[in-house]
């Protein structure tokens, strides 16, 4: 118990933290938040789940009205997603700016939590067999069989047979189960990398002779963070619970009628934009992947004289149009595919991977013109 208590201690109470953090460093501990919301939710949700093909839709719905307040569970856990990738998007793209990715081991670590979340978000939207999920399901799963040689076998165990059906949705509900507690665990490891190393600052500038004790002073200010951002989600449940989800999930999966237009939820619908932009379908699967694992690589993109971009205006006007970019895209992705949003994705696809590889060569020009 004493050792366990010193790690706490370490990690929450006396931690060295640089004084001059600001609110952007919050996202951090409010992902924590979301994180635990997200696990308590689901599993209450899950005590009333049947993960069968003809249950799955009609235990959902009628769970509204015959179970005590498991609508309420259900729009926490719905929306609560979406309150996820908003902080980490955020928090992504502070790590970004501020050069928060020197630190290869806390950033590789909090890509692979990206990727993780990313699995489980599309894992458990399948999981109430509405039209868009089956439809969702059967599209995003079929793009592994542009995979060269192994697509189509890819493809046959991720359904469990030969089409989305009760075998998909066995295992997709047992793997949304797992994988939160897989991200808890490396939030941990990431927060242990994190202490190991020392946070950063918005100065990009060594804090090691200018820091405080974690605790009063930043507990305080996380827990007015965790209210200013749990206060939103809690409105958006009660008053409009449903707001960010699609009419046509309330409608059964049917395999023999298609949806006039299926797209992901709107986290995805960046990267939805990115592949359907790329005619070639294994391009379009590469160009999709690709989005995200680029991440990975900034850590070993060209490094500057000053860590992050705050003394960087060039840097700054290419991350500010990459936040543009990144929104555009989730715009076009909600878009049809047809003229003139092909040509916008192909257009915004390119801009969007053009600033990680420019954004090292030119802050490094502007070092030496300084």
């Amino acid at each position: 118990f004493s050792p366990l208590m010193s790690v706490v201690r370490h990690s929450v109470v006396t931690l060295p933290t640089p004084v001059n953090i600001s609110t952007w460093w919050n996202f951090g501990s409010l992902l924590g938040v979301c994180l635990a919301i997200q696990i308590f939710s689901g599993l209450v949700l899950s005590l009333h789940f049947t993960a069968h093909t003809d249950l799955s839709f009609y235990v959902v719905i009628q769970s509204f009205g015959d179970v005590y307040y498991n609508w309420w569970f259900r729009a926490l856990h719905a929306n609560g997603a979406s309150f996820f990738f908003i902080g980490l998007y955020l928090h992504i793209a502070r790590g970004m700016y501020y050069g928060s990715y020197v630190f290869k081991e806390v950033w590789s670590v909090g890509v692979v939590i990206l990727l993780l979340v990313m699995a489980s978000a599309f894992l458990g939207y399948v999981l109430p067999w509405g039209q868009m999920s089956f439809w969702g399901a059967t599209v995003i799963t079929s793009l592994f069989s542009a995979l060269p040689v192994i697509g189509s076998d890819v493809v046959i165990w991720l359904w469990g047979g030969f089409s989305v059906d009760n075998a998909t949705l066995t295992r997709f509900f047992g793997l949304h189960f797992l994988l939160p507690f897989t991200v808890a665990g490396l939030a941990g490891l990431h927060l242990f990398f994190l202490h190991d190393q020392g946070s950063s600052n918005p100065l990009g500038v060594s804090s090691d002779f200018n820091k405080v004790v974690f605790h009063h002073y930043y507990v305080l200010k996380d827990l007015v963070g965790a209210c200013f951002f749990v206060g939103p989600l809690l409105a958006l449940v009660y008053f409009n619970p449903w707001l960010l989800g699609d009419p046509e999930n309330f409608i059964e999966g049917n395999p023999l009628v298609t949806p006039h237009h299926i797209q992901p939820e709107w986290y995805f619908l960046f990267a939805y934009a990115i592949l359907r932009a790329v005619p070639n379908k294994l391009g379009g699967v590469v160009a999709l992947g690709v989005a995200v694992l680029i991440l990975l690589y900034m850590p070993f993109s060209p490094r500057t004289s000053i860590k992050g971009l705050s003394f960087y205006p060039w840097g700054k006007v290419m991350f500010f149009s990459l936040i543009g970019v990144f929104i555009l895209l989730t715009w076009a992705g909600a878009k049809p595919v047809e003229e003139p949003y092909v040509v916008v994705s192909q257009v915004l696809s390119f801009l969007y991977f053009s600033y990680f590889l420019l954004i090292g060569p030119l802050t490094r020009i502007q070092d030496k013109l300084l």
